[in-house]
């Protein structure tokens, strides 16, 4: 019940600065399958890698010119980080306690954050492969405070989480800039990723999904990890790219799991939104040659990546489009 398909969901981030406003929408608008939203237009704080800091257990941050770095003591942005994560969880608890269906909380992957947290005597962590397997492991275990006292405050919902990784494919490739900007950081191997996010994973009593916006998701590398489904935009994936075609219908033919990105994250909302979405999936599934009836049990629908650049009325319009596109699938 924690990973539904064949529902409307959405990624991550909305506009605004009230979080209660945002929870009452998305449990509003998405009721199948709704999630704990992220408010980058808080500030500083409130964006991905300042939430995902503030979870790290032991390893205290601070902002500093113009990025998160680990310090001695928490500084006031990471105190803020943290206060802006317990009234998300309190917002969920005013608005949702008595759910009882699957909830998704959403925070930042141990790649994507190392390659934008700065270690005191300089360099992102991912430059070192010891301070990443340091960070991971302090995410982990502030992943599992967090999914429990998201728990506590919503004792009967089937939780999930969301881990961002837009940064995995650069760290995987050595394409993650070093602080001059004139070369990169050596790159991660597949086997070590694999090994962290599974450590993540284990680490973990609730499914895990993982959220990658990129032409290169590495499914197999997902998968082996231990991830319940992938949330992936499926407009960078042309059904004339062989190999990527290739590699998604590998994944969904050992009964793999996607959230489908299929309606634009921001723009103007228009009458066809649906329609298009959903005829995206089944073109995919008619290239694969797949049991139609599948899809519905394999794949959700969503936005192709957070709305935090969309105005409300568009935001609103992308739900609905996608419990409309959703319920096409189904039939």
């Amino acid at each position: 019940m924690a990973l539904p398909s064949g529902v409307a969901t959405g990624i991550g981030s909305l506009p605004g600065t009230d979080i209660n406003e945002a929870v009452r929408t998305v449990f509003g608008e998405l009721p199948d399958w709704p999630y704990l939203p992220e408010l980058p237009g808080r500030g500083v704080g409130s964006d991905m890698i300042g939430r995902g800091a503030a979870l790290l257990a032991g390893l205290p941050v601070q902002w500093w010119a113009s990025g998160w770095q680990l310090a001695d003591l928490p500084g006031r942005d990471a105190r803020r980080a943290a206060d802006f994560l317990e009234r998300d969880l309190d917002a969920l608890h005013e608005v949702a306690d008595a759910a009882t269906g699957p909830v998704r909380l959403t925070a930042v992957g141990p790649f994507t954050l190392a390659s934008h947290l700065w270690r005191r005597t300089g360099g992102a962590m991912i430059g070192d492969h010891g301070a990443l397997a340091d960070l991971t492991g302090s995410l982990a275990e502030g992943l599992r405070h967090f999914t429990a006292a998201a728990q506590a405050r919503l004792p009967r919902a089937q939780l999930s989480i969301q881990l961002d990784e837009p940064g995995l494919p650069a760290a995987l490739a050595g394409r993650v800039h070093t602080e001059s900007g004139l070369n990169f950081y050596r790159r991660v191997p597949v086997e070590s990723a694999r090994d962290r996010l599974r450590e993540v994973v284990d680490a973990l009593d609730i499914p895990v999904v993982v959220h990658c916006c990129s032409t290169e998701v590495p499914l197999r590398l997902l998968q082996e990890a231990g991830v319940g489904a992938i949330a992936l935009d499926l407009t960078l994936i042309g059904l004339d790219d062989v190999a990527a075609v290739d590699a998604l219908g590998e994944y969904l033919d050992s009964d793999g799991r996607i959230l489908a990105g299929v309606i634009p994250g921001f723009g103007k909302a228009d009458p066809g939104m649906a329609e298009r979405a959903a005829g995206r999936i089944t073109a995919l599934w008619e290239r694969l040659g797949f049991d139609p009836e599948l899809i519905a049990q394999q794949v959700s629908v969503t936005t192709t990546c957070g709305m935090a650049g969309a105005s409300w009325d568009y935001a609103r319009e992308a739900m609905r489009a996608g419990r409309e596109a959703a319920r096409r699938l189904r039939g």
